[in-house]
Order: structure tokens, then C-alpha cells, then sequence
């Protein structure tokens, strides 16, 4: 086994993107490859086939490589559930809610689970393709760490360290790192330059400045590539306000402060009918054809802030008019009322929005499986919907109660006339679900549908298919299987 560390200069430098497209690269090389991350910290997670927890991340990266997510892929993730403290879940199942002081007290103990998980990968595989997390030279969290350079020594793994160009500073953010990290620098065998926009040869003199001073080789310069693949955190760029158009169907997703698995939107972005924008102000609804409401990793905190802001009332008063549907957590704050009495996020109660006729109670253990089925007679502006068949998982921590004759699928879920609530993450990704929503959309507003329905699968491929071509050319290919061959 040989593996190769992603690390990069800051946490949005492309390093999730750049182990898909190796990942991609190996596995079409005929290599047996699979991604790593020993500590993830992120609200975008993915359930696994055997019901285990992951970062998204790393799902994507699998995929890319095509193999099965695995929790062996990430052992550790961490899911915020304050600005002090996060879920910790270790070997994809919920171990303890810790605050930040108390993780870093404790993660030393966790060392063994990932060197497990990355011993057992390392016998079934020819290349494990590792990602670091924001910046290898954090000094103040160097003592104990592994994820970067800590993580490099326990896999004795050759690092390629990304910086991004696109808001500039890239020599301060290779150049700075390097000189920062010490006894760990020989780790370091290539550089990479990520999202340049332009022509590339111009940055032929920066190369050479780069090589001279840093002493390392530049593997390559990447150029910015537009893609629609699961996103890590809340640095996406997708995550903004895009006004409203007459000639498009606009969807406004609301950009909760602890929002969660917002990828579960992206098939919306395959259609060209659609603008899709991440609103935090009731004006920001102005135009707008359809809410949807994420989940959340603080629903009750959630609830507060659409109070706060008037997100609440304003989605209330436009439900009248337009549809809005609730994902998981945005399922539990359609609801009547939303009770965490044993403090699974932050404890408490709190009245929902009171556009569905449910409660939810947050329980002590969490909900995680991987599930399929059928809409049941849908309501109102979805109607056509009834009987389409989806996919996806659940992840949740409440049970959600109401009565039963308004089931959204076969599984459960909630409506009421043009307002729907699910449990499933990944309901829009089948093009039996997206583009009758989209259609519904356009006839209601009376503007054409184009007829374009893209099956999100197939849409994914095409683009891991595009990133590896692109970093295939971007690369020296030559350069890194050497580094790989030489370790460190």
C-alpha cells in the first residue's frame, strides 16, 4: 500500500475536490483507491450503507473512486452543535457531546481508532488518498494533532500541499506554510496552486519564484473548475443570495446559522429552469417560487433566529401562496412545537412554525439508515408526485408525530396542502422527484419547462469524470507517482 496526504494552506483551498480527482485518477489507472480522513469536522454528513456516519466529504470521494462510502474512510467526525462544542462521533456512531476544551482534553484516546481504520483500508488497497483539515500550521493545535502532519507521521505519507489562488496571497499561503512547519516540512514533496482563473502561462514566472524559494517542486497548477459536488462546510460558494428572476423557476433555500446537508438541494442546480438562493432576510423572498428549509443541527436555536430575523412570520404569510417543504430538521420547525428534553443539541422547547400539524421530541439515540420507497397521494401544487419512488437516508436525533392520513411517502413525513415535511436526505436527487417538482413549478407560474431531467447520478459521474480530466492535465502525473513510489 502507498497513499499520498492532501494538506492544505487554509480550510476552502480545494482539498476535498483534489482527492476525488486522485481518487478518480488512480482507480481509472487500475489502482485499488480509497479516501481517508481521520477528523472531519462538518454538518454535511452521510449515512452509510451499514448506517454509519461520515463526513460528506468523504462519501463523495468514495464515490469518486468508485467504491462503497465507508466508515473506515472517516473515523472521526465532529458536527458542531455550538460555537463551543460539537456532537463527537467515532466509527460512524455518536460517542459524546463534548465541548472544545473537553475534546482536546480527550482526543489522544482516539488515536487507535484511526489507526485502525486506516490499517484495515491499507490492506485492501493499493493507494489510500488522505485529506487534511485547514491548515497544517495552526500552532496553537499542533501539540496532539492528527489529521495533518500528525496524521502524515502515522502513515508515513508523502504530503502535496494546496494553496488557492482565486483571492490571492497564494506565495504568502504556500510560502508562509513551509517555513512554519519546521521538523515536518521534509514531509512536503510538491506544491499545487489551485482555482486559477485565466491563462495559466502567466503564472509560468510565479512556478519559478515558488520552487526557488519554497524548495519543493510545483506539481501543478489547477485551473478553477466549476463543479456541483458535495460541498464540506459552509465555505462553499453556492451558499449566497441570487435576486430572484421572471423567466426562472426560483427556489430560496434558508441559510439556518447551524444549517446541515444543504447538498440535498444541488439537483434543483442540474435544471436550467432553476435559480437557486440561500436567503437570511424576509426581503431575500421577494419573487420567490418555492422555500425550502434545510436541516439543522439546533433546531430549537434555528427557530430563534427566524423569529429574530422575521424569516418566520414571512414564511408563514407566503405559504398562502407558494409551496414550502422542510428537510429533517426544516421538517421539525414546519411543526407545531419542538421539544429537546435530554439536551441532544442544546435542550429546551420551543413552538415551530405551525404550518404542519406535528410535534417533534428529540431522543437520546440517533436515527441513521439508508432508505427507499414511494410517495403516497401527494397534495396540492406536488400532486403529480404521488406514487414517484425516491431514495436517500434519515439522520436525526427527534421523533416527529402527527395524524397519519397525512403522510408525505410510505415511510412517513408530513403535508398539508402545499406544505411538505420529510425526514429523507437525497429525496430531490432522482429525476422522478426533482423534475416534477421543477414542472410543477413552471406550469404554476406559467412559464415553459424545458423538458431537461437530469438523473443526479449520472450528473455526478460526468463531473468526477471532468475533475480528473482536468487535474490529469493540470498535474505532473510523472512527478506524483514518483513521490508516491519514494514515500518520504
Amino acid at each position: 500500500m502507498k497513499s499520498i496526504m492532501i494538506q492544505g494552506t487554509m480550510s476552502g483551498a480545494g482539498k476535498s475536490l483534489l482527492c476525488a480527482a486522485l481518487c478518480r485518477i488512480f482507480a481509472e489507472d487500475g489502482h485499488r483507491t480509497a479516501p481517508f480522513k481521520s477528523q472531519n469536522m462538518a454538518l454535511n454528513s452521510f449515512i452509510t450503507d451499514e448506517g454509519l456516519e461520515i463526513g460528506r466529504a468523504q462519501a463523495m470521494q468514495a464515490e469518486a473512486a468508485g467504491i462503497a462510502p465507508s466508515v473506515l474512510h472517516n473515523p472521526i467526525l465532529l458536527k458542531p452543535t455550538s460555537d463551543k462544542g460539537s456532537q463527537v462521533i467515532v466509527n460512524g456512531e455518536v460517542m459524546a457531546d463534548m465541548s472544545a476544551r473537553e475534546y482536546f482534553r480527550n482526543k489522544k484516546a482516539l488515536v487507535p481508532h484511526i489507526k485502525t481504520a486506516f490499517d484495515t483500508l491499507a490492506k485492501d488497497n493499493d493507494i489510500i488518498v488522505i485529506e487534511g483539515a485547514g491548515s497544517p500550521v495552526e500552532l496553537n493545535l499542533l501539540k496532539d494533532d492528527m489529521v495533518n502532519m500528525g496524521m502524515a507521521e502515522i502513515a508515513r505519507s508523502p504530503v502535496l500541499l494546496v494553496g488557492n489562488i482565486d483571492p490571492g496571497g497564494v506565495f504568502a499561503q504556500l510560502l508562509g506554510t513551509l517555513s512554519l512547519l519546521d521538523d515536518k516540512r521534509s514531509y512536503v514533496k510538491g506544491l499545487v496552486v489551485n482555482r486559477f482563473r485565466g491563462d495559466i502561462t502567466l503564472f509560468d514566472d510565479g512556478v519559478k519564484i515558488l520552487e526557488k524559494r519554497g524548495g519543493v517542486p510545483v506539481a501543478g497548477v489547477i485551473p478553477y473548475i466549476k463543479n456541483t459536488l458535495d460541498d464540506e462546510d459552509s465555505l462553499s460558494d453556492k451558499l449566497r443570495f441570487i435576486p430572484p428572476t421572471a423567466d426562472k423557476v426560483n427556489i430560496a433555500v434558508v441559510r439556518l446559522p447551524k444549517m446541515s446537508n444543504y447538498t440535498d438541494f444541488d439537483a434543483f442546480s442540474d435544471y436550467d429552469d432553476v435559480r437557486i438562493s440561500y436567503v437570511t432576510e424576509p426581503y431575500q423572498l421577494d419573487g420567490i417560487d418555492m422555500i425550502v428549509i434545510p436541516g439543522s443541527k439546533s433546531v430549537i436555536a434555528d427557530m430563534a433566529f427566524l423569529r429574530e430575523t422575521g424569516l418566520a412570520e414571512r414564511i408563514r404569510s407566503l405559504s398562502q401562496i407558494i409551496p414550502v417543504f422542510g428537510v429533517c430538521g426544516g421538517y421539525q420547525l414546519l411543526g407545531k412545537s419542538i421539544s429537546d428534553p435530554y439536551f441532544s443539541e442544546e435542550g429546551g422547547e420551543s413552538e415551530g412554525l405551525g404550518l404542519l400539524p406535528v410535534k417533534s421530541v428529540f431522543e437520546r439515540t440517533k436515527q441513521r439508515t439508508r432508505i427507499s420507497g414511494t410517495f403516497g397521494r401527494v397534495n396540492g401544487v406536488f400532486s403529480a408526485l404521488s406514487g414517484a419512488p425516491y431514495e436517500g437516508y434519515e439522520i436525526h436525533m427527534g421523533q416527529t408525530a402527527g395524524p397519519s392520513a397525512d403522510t408525505l411517502t410510505d415511510t412517513g413525513g408530513s403535508q398539508r396542502e402545499n406544505i411538505y415535511g420529510t425526514y429523507v436526505h437525497g429525496i430531490f436527487d432522482r429525476a422522478e422527484v426533482s423534475s416534477v417538482i421543477i414542472k410543477a413549478l413552471c406550469e404554476k407560474k406559467n412559464i415553459p419547462f424545458s423538458g431537461k431531467s437530469h438523473d443526479r447520478r449520472a450528473e455526478k459521474e460526468r463531473q468526477y469524470k471532468l475533475l480528473a480530466d482536468t487535474v490529469r492535465k493540470s498535474l505532473d502525473m510523472e512527478l506524483v507517482y514518483r513521490i508516491l513510489d519514494e514515500g518520504i
